[in-house]
């Protein structure tokens, strides 16, 4: 798969930072993905263990989520741990494991966040650059954004703000969990970006592409 090198990761966490505020204006939240469309969706993932980092891109067939396509790629973690500068931790590698795709998703969504991040520029929105596709962030922990706790029901959501303004929602995938944390990254509206988890996430609170990425980047 071809994707457009956008800069170097080796940066200090400040020169990354500076970075990350200079690309966030790039950030395109829309329009309407429309989910009929959608043929396959790709699920991203990124483990650490013995600071060798491990990726994992699957791809699915939608609606159905028939595996299709399963990448992985490995490398020395280049990054120190940062909350906020995870992109710059993940990046490299991913930018390995994206290459080696076959395919062509449609859409991706990463285990991570999108715009609901303290500059607007998680992981899902940064590689969205990228990419350019549309990319949606699935955060499973809460990192910024004020909220009230969305009823129990699968499909309820509660927006989060963070400044002042809306950056995505906190959603229930199954009754009675906790909920995933849904932004857009890139060339994704917010409603498209629910749609897209709840739709590829029937059973489990995982979205099953990432779910599937996660086993995959967390296998010998």
């Amino acid at each position: 798969m071809q994707l457009s090198h956008l800069h170097d990761w080796n940066l200090t966490p400040q020169a990354a930072i500076a970075l990350q505020q200079q690309l966030a204006a790039q950030i395109v939240t829309g329009p309407p993905l429309a989910l009929e469309r959608v043929q396959l969706v790709a699920g991203v993932d990124v483990s650490v263990k013995d600071n060798v980092s491990r990726a994992a891109v699957v791809v699915v067939r939608f609606p159905s989520l028939e595996q299709v396509e399963t990448v992985t790629a490995a490398q020395p973690t280049p990054f120190p741990y940062i909350p906020g500068l995870l992109s710059f931790r993940e990046g490299p590698v991913l930018e390995t494991a994206f290459a080696r795709l076959q395919t062509e998703p449609d859409a991706f969504l990463f285990d991570g966040m999108g715009i609901m991040h303290p500059r607007r520029l998680g992981i899902a929105a940064h590689l969205g650059l990228w990419l350019n596709r549309p990319t949606v962030g699935c955060g499973k922990t809460h990192l910024v954004g004020a909220y009230d706790p969305p009823a129990a029901a699968r499909g309820a959501r509660s927006p989060v703000y963070y400044r002042g303004e809306q950056v995505g929602v906190a959603l229930r995938t199954r009754d009675n969990v906790k909920p995933l944390y849904i932004s857009p990254g890139h060339r994704i509206d917010l409603e498209s970006a629910v749609a897209l988890v709840l739709a590829c996430a029937p059973r489990c609170r995982l979205p099953e592409p990432i779910r599937l990425a996660h086993r995959a980047a967390s296998s010998p």
